[in-house]
C-alpha cells in the first residue's frame, strides 16, 4: 500500500471506524500492514465475539478428519445419550450437527433468553433444552449465543478433552497461537469488564468448564490473520495439513442463506458474493479472506452496537489498492 492510500484508510479509521483497535493485512503470505489504535498494541487481546464460531467450525473439521466425529449428518443427540427428550418433542431428535453449523436448526425461543443462559450452571444443556420445537429444520435461524455451545459439548464428548485443550493441541499450537486458559465469571460485573478488556488472554467457559462456541474467545489480529491464511492455504500450515482442504472448501461454500439480509452462510462462516468469505463478530471484529487476491485482513475492535460494516471498509479502502 502506498503512503497516500494508508493515510486515507487511517483517516477513515479515526473518524468512521474509531472503535477499531488493531488490523493486520497479509498479501501473498506476507504482512504488508500492521497497526494498532486506541492505546492497543500487538500484545493486546480482544474479545472477538462471533469470530469464535468460525474457529469452532475449524475444530469440528479437525475432529472429523481424526474420525472423532463420524459425519456432520450425525444426529446431535447421538452425542448426548443421557439427555431426556421431553414428551411431544418431535423435531429435536432429527437435528444434525450440520443443521447447527449452517444455522438451520429451530429453537424454542422467540427472543434470546440471555439472562437465564448466563445464570444457568450448564450452558450446553440450556442450549439443548431450547433446541427443536415447532420450527422447521432447514430454515435459516441465526443463533448468536444460545445454541452453538451444543457443538462445544460434542467436541468435549468426541475428543475426551476440553475444547481449549483440543484447540491448543490441534490448531493453536501448530500456528503458534497462545490462548492462556479458560475464563469464568463470578458476577455480571466481571462479565461486563471482560467485554471491555484489552489484556485478557483466554476463552470463556461455563460453570461446567465447557468453552463457549458462539462467543468468548480473546485473540490478537496477528493470530486471526494466521487463521485466515490457514484457510487461504487450504488447511495447510508450514507444510502440515491442520484441517482438510475439503473441510475448508465446504465451510466456505454456501449451504444456507439469511434471506432477510441476503447473506449466504457456510459452516459458521459468512460467504461473500465476490468469492471472499469472513468470520465476523459483533462490534467490527473480522477475519476476511479474499482468495483471488491472495489476501487476508484481520481486524479487532472494541464492542460498539452501531459499528460500521467492516466488509464495506475493506472493499472501499483496502481491496482497490490491489486491482
Amino acid at each position: 500500500m502506498k503512503e497516500e492510500q494508508i493515510k486515507r484508510m487511517e483517516d477513515a479509521i479515526s473518524t468512521d471506524y474509531n472503535n477499531m483497535v488493531g488490523m493486520v493485512i497479509l498479501k501473498d503470505g506476507e504482512t504488508i500492514y500492521e497497526n494498532y489504535y486506541n492505546g492497543c498494541s500487538a500484545e493486546s487481546r480482544i474479545h472477538v465475539f462471533s469470530v469464535t464460531k468460525s474457529i469452532v467450525s475449524i475444530l469440528i473439521g479437525i475432529a472429523l478428519d481424526k474420525g472423532l466425529i463420524k459425519s456432520i449428518d450425525d444426529k446431535v443427540l447421538d452425542y448426548y445419550p443421557e439427555y431426556t427428550v421431553k414428551r411431544g418433542e418431535k423435531t429435536l431428535p432429527n437435528i444434525r450437527i450440520k443443521d447447527i453449523l449452517t444455522m438451520t436448526a429451530p429453537y424454542k425461543y422467540k427472543f434470546n433468553p440471555y439472562i437465564k443462559y448466563f445464570t444457568s450452571m450448564d450452558w450446553v444443556k440450556f442450549s439443548l433444552d431450547k433446541l427443536g420445537g415447532k420450527g422447521k429444520i432447514g430454515e435459516f435461524r441465526y443463533a448468536p449465543i444460545i445454541g452453538p455451545d451444543i457443538l462445544s459439548g460434542i467436541l468435549v464428548k468426541a475428543s475426551g478433552q476440553s475444547v481449549l485443550e483440543f484447540a491448543t493441541e490441534n490448531l493453536f499450537a501448530p500456528l503458534d497461537i497462545n490462548i492462556e486458559g479458560s475464563i469464568t465469571f463470578d458476577s455480571k460485573e466481571e462479565q461486563m469488564e471482560f467485554y471491555k478488556s484489552t489484556d485478557t488472554n483466554g476463552w470463556v467457559a461455563d460453570p461446567q468448564g465447557v468453552n463457549t462456541a458462539g462467543w468468548g474467545l480473546t485473540i490478537s489480529p496477528v493470530d486471526m490473520a494466521k487463521i485466515g491464511q490457514l484457510f487461504l492455504n487450504k488447511g495447510k500450515w508450514n507444510g502440515r495439513q491442520i484441517v482438510s482442504g475439503k473441510w475448508v472448501e465446504e465451510s466456505t461454500t454456501e449451504h444456507s442463506r439469511w434471506e432477510k439480509m441476503n447473506l449466504p452462510y457456510g459452516y459458521l462462516w459468512w460467504i461473500g458474493s465476490d468469492g471472499g468469505y469472513a468470520a465476523m463478530g459483533d462490534g467490527g471484529n473480522i477475519i476476511y479472506v479474499k482468495p483471488d487476491k491472495n489476501m487476508v485482513v484481520a481486524i479487532t475492535s472494541l464492542f460498539n452496537p452501531r459499528a460500521k460494516d467492516r466488509v464495506e471498509f475493506i472493499e472501499k479502502y483496502i481491496l482497490p489498492c490491489y486491482e
